[in-house]
């Protein structure tokens, strides 16, 4: 089939016997193929970007964008029919596009810029929008056919521009009042001026012809005096009323003056000053260059010596880091050595803990069988028994052979001391004879009869005397106590 496109339009043939895509005018579609119209007609995008300026002063930029496919160009042709030619002209996707690039390039401009750069520059501004905006869509095949930014707007709540405009028209209100009060004060004193010029001429005639028609009439003298008189103090009225409005007119002219003076004299301060600035910064100028003159000059012989010196240091500084790197290698081998020896001794003496430390744990696991066997051995006793304490104690004691120890103890103990033991008995076994009194006189006799050989005993062991008052000693032919 046989198509060929409109004026604002071309084909775009895909299908058999064509590599990528054919965009053309008119083609024959042959079966296997597809082509499909493209418009080429360039869109308008009208939208409102908001931006922000460098102050963070935002504002609405109001803008209206022709954009269109590149015609003249088959490459951009090309990218846009195998990236946008799927959408319509005037699509919501090819919309939210274009205005995503252009709010994106905007919003970067408008933040390197002052709000005052963008307002006065608005046409470099314009420019700059344009060649970054070109510059994204042409990776779409787009072209940008025309370009209207509008008036600047302020956002809502930032009323930047409002008072912008709010100043300069009370800027030029105020200026226009104070030419208005200018020219009105001019016109009164021209005014006065004028008046006071013809009121003169006209007293001025007025007494020339008083003066005339006097000298020619000769009559009433006192009349000529009186009119004299009248005619002065009109002058004088007259002169005081010019000379008042002179004076105001002198103290705005002074005043006037005073304010050009002041600000001559300050040009002129400001110009001194600047002057003095330069004339400072050229003489610190003249001394720098004295200065890398002199250090040139100075410096070269130094600079000779500090290499010579700087060779000489660094061989130095060689041969002493060689010195101390082979001291620095032995000390690291003693280290090594020592360092060796050490986890030696320190595994040693690990193995040697260990092993005294599992026969200790091996010898409490012993005590722990042991206690427990033993209690095991005291609870059944302690049943076998009946329950009785004193039994299980007596039993556990003469099982030890406690008493055996004790007596052996005891033995070892008196040993050697030869010790001499007496046997006192109370009653007849004691004393020898028969049972005689009654029981009270009994117990006087018995400890009666102890007495002499306690006495004796302590004598023998300590050599110490009875006193007199108690008795004396038996003497050694008398009966011995029984032993």
């Amino acid at each position: 089939m046989y198509r060929v496109a409109k004026a604002s339009e071309f084909l775009v043939v895909t299908g058999i016997f064509i590599n990528d895509i054919k965009i053309t005018k008119k083609a024959i579609v042959w079966p296997f193929q597809k082509c499909r119209i493209i418009d080429v007609t360039p869109v308008n995008y009208t939208f409102e970007v908001n931006a922000m300026s460098a102050e963070k002063l935002a504002f609405l930029l109001p803008a209206v964008f022709t954009i269109g496919p590149r015609v003249d160009d088959h490459e951009c042709l090309v990218k846009y029919a195998k990236l946008l030619s799927h959408h319509q002209r005037d699509s919501i996707d090819v919309k939210e596009l274009v205005q995503g690039v252009i709010e994106g390039e905007t919003r970067v401009l408008a933040a390197s810029m002052t709000m005052e750069e963008i307002f006065r520059g608005t046409k470099d501004f314009k420019k700059e929008v344009f060649e970054k905006v070109q510059l994204e869509l042409n990776q779409f095949g787009l072209l940008i056919y025309n370009s209207n930014i509008k008036q600047l707007v302020d956002v809502p709540g930032h009323e930047y521009f409002s008072y912008l405009g709010q100043k300069t028209q009370m800027e030029a209100a105020n200026q226009a009042k104070v030419d208005v009060a200018e020219a009105k004060m001019k016109g009164e004193i021209g005014a006065k001026e004028r008046h006071g010029l013809t009121l003169q001429n006209a007293a001025k005639i007025d007494a020339e012809t008083k003066i005339i028609s006097t000298q020619r009439e000769g009559e009433g003298k006192k009349q000529e005096i009186m009119v004299k008189s009248q005619v002065k103090i009109y002058e004088n009225q007259r002169e005081a009323d010019v000379a008042e409005a002179n004076a105001q007119l002198a103290t705005k002219k002074a005043g006037w003056a005073q304010q050009a003076k002041m600000a001559e004299v300050e040009a002129e301060k400001a110009v001194a000053i600047r002057e003095a600035e330069l004339q400072k910064e050229v003489e610190r100028k003249n001394a720098l260059s004295k200065t890398e003159q002199l250090k040139a000059q100075l410096l070269s012989k130094a600079t000779v010596d500090y290499e010579i010196k700087v060779q000489e240091a660094n061989s130095e500084l060689y041969k002493k880091q060689k010195a101390a790197e082979a001291v620095l290698y032995e000390k690291e081998k003693a280290a090594e050595a020592q360092r060796v020896a050490a986890e030696a001794q320190l595994y040693s003496m690990q193995q040697a803990a260990d092993a005294e430390l599992y026969a200790k744990r091996k010898e409490a696991e012993g005590l722990v069988a042991l206690a427990e066997a033993q209690g095991a051995y005291v609870r059944t006793l302690l049943t076998s028994l009946g329950g009785s304490y004193h039994a299980l104690r007596d039993y556990l004691m003469i099982d030890g052979g406690m008493f055996k120890d004790i007596a052996k103890i005891n033995a070892e103990a008196i040993k050697g001391l030869q010790p001499k033991i007496s046997v006192w008995a109370n009653g007849r076994g004691a004393m020898g004879g028969a049972e005689t009194g009654n029981a009270a006189m009994k117990e006087i006799a018995s400890i009666y009869g102890a007495l002499p050989p306690l006495f004796q005993t302590v004598n023998e062991q300590t050599g110490m005397l009875p006193p007199a008052w108690m008795g004396s000693l038996p003497s050694s032919g008398a009966s011995q106590p029984a032993n």
